[in-house]
């Protein structure tokens, strides 16, 4: 068995034992590369149909390529959509014009996710989390436990041995299951080739550019690129020393910020 074959089948098997073990899920979707092979692991684990919802928190900044995608891709995979904003911050003038990063994702990213988990009352969220994107995502787990305040302990996860998941919490509390958690940039772009899965065109290159993670346009910066294909990318990524998100202001907009962000229940 290769390794995508491997990693494919093990992020199946986090799928079913989550939809075994909690009622009630969703999805958050970016719609970016992780988030889109999220949809396609979950369609194989499913025979062919997402059983649960996939949630886009909106902060109303997205690229409009983006948009497009979205409504694009919702029919095509005929999902169930739920799109939610802040709209209390964004009323208040909350943007990146006015505010820093950190302030900005907290409130329309953060919040707005954290009101639809109270909204719908969810107890598991279905992320696209890697170990290899950053320091602090590297300390998740496969099921990863947060409180009623939406918190991460990031210095107390619990052990995962002989795969004993951690199933339950306490009253308000939810977990994150983190199917793509041993996967790699390369690895997703090696799928992305041998299953033909869609994604946005602003991976590729324009102009000696291209975008290797996507987020907010004010705060989302390209990478010198010439890579115009999924070849030319999984090429590139072989011998890049950039960081994958090094065109994110939010992470480094002060010292720790993705850990303060996700201990606060960030993505």
């Amino acid at each position: 068995m290769d390794h995508l074959t491997q990693l494919e089948n093990q992020s199946i098997y986090i799928f079913r034992e989550a939809y075994h073990y909690f009622k009630n899920l969703a999805m958050p979707w970016s719609m970016g590369k992780d988030s889109n092979v999220l949809i396609w692991l979950a369609r194989k684990a499913f025979v062919g149909k997402v059983p649960f919802p996939l949630l886009h928190i909106d902060t109303s900044f997205e690229f409009p390529e983006m948009y497009q995608f979205r409504e694009w891709a919702q029919k095509f995979h005929n999902l169930e959509l739920i799109v939610r904003k802040n709209d209390d911050a964004l009323a208040a003038g909350i943007n990146y014009k006015n505010n820093d990063p950190l302030t900005v994702t907290h409130e329309l990213k953060t919040v707005a996710l954290q009101r639809a988990i109270t909204e719908f009352k969810w107890d598991a969220l279905i992320t696209g989390i890697r170990r290899d994107e950053d320091s602090t995502r590297a300390k998740e787990r496969y099921f990863s436990p947060r409180n009623a305040e939406f918190e991460w302990d990031y210095k107390d996860q619990p052990p995962e041995f002989w795969n004993q998941f951690t199933s339950s919490v306490g009253d308000g509390g939810h977990v994150r299951v983190q199917p793509l958690l041993d996967w790699t940039e390369l690895d997703i772009w090696l799928y992305i080739k041998r299953e033909n899965i869609p994604v946005p065109r602003l991976y590729f290159a324009r102009d000696g550019k291209r975008f290797r993670s996507l987020g907010c346009w004010p705060i989302t910066h390209p990478v010198a690129s010439n890579a115009a294909t999924v070849d030319d990318i999984i090429e590139e990524l072989r011998h890049t020393k950039t960081s994958e998100r090094a065109g994110r202001a939010q992470d480094h907009a002060e010292r720790n910020a993705m850990q303060k962000l996700r201990a606060k229940g960030f993505m």
